[in-house]
């Protein structure tokens, strides 16, 4: 049975919300808690954040940095998954180049594809802070949980040699997508 925490307000239960309800609609929340990892990030002295995106009610954090020294990713993921803003029910965060959008998405999983070796680049915290609420930690456990840490970013030893990304240009799949947009997508249906 589901237990779901409910905070009362004279007489009407608000429940409080609890997985494995989806997320509603709307980033207003991700995008302050977002706002609050970056903070915690600068203020640990994480050098050169560019941008941090807050998925899923708190499940997948993504962090795009522009790499200084070797380590600054791994730097950038342990503190941004221990801060106070995204420690609680975390499951994943994920460091990026700063060339990656953290808002696309189809460029996250591109760089998760093509910028990491699951053998070198993803390290498991055991026994992190967890929720009660959480839907995958079994009752008996419950205040733990894994979390994973992914380091996306091109590798800093030979950052220089990594190959260069190929594709258009922005402006070139713009320009296409107001050609041919309409017709592309009516011939997929």
């Amino acid at each position: 049975m589901l237990k779901v925490k409910r905070l009362m307000y004279r007489n009407d239960p608000i429940i409080t919300g609890a997985p494995p309800f989806k997320p509603a609609p709307g980033a207003e929340t991700n995008l302050i808690r977002a706002a609050y990892i970056w903070h915690y990030l600068e203020k640990a002295g994480v050098p050169d954040v560019r941008g941090v995106a807050y998925y899923q009610t708190r499940m997948l954090v993504v962090v795009a940095i522009k790499q200084r020294y070797p380590g600054h990713a791994r730097q950038a993921a342990l503190i941004a998954s221990q801060c106070r803003a995204a420690a609680l029910l975390t499951r994943y965060v994920v460091v990026v180049d700063e060339d990656i959008d953290i808002w696309d998405s189809n460029e996250l999983p591109w760089a998760l594809c093509t910028r990491t070796d699951p053998a070198k680049d993803i390290d498991i915290l055991r026994r992190c802070w967890s929720n009660p609420i959480d839907p995958i930690i079994p009752p008996s456990e419950r205040g733990f949980q894994s979390r994973g840490i992914i380091d996306a970013c091109k590798p800093y030893e030979w950052m220089s040699e990594f190959p260069k990304v190929s594709g258009a240009s922005a402006a070139l799949k713009e320009k296409v997508a107001k050609k041919f947009g309409a017709s592309l997508a009516s011939k997929k249906n």
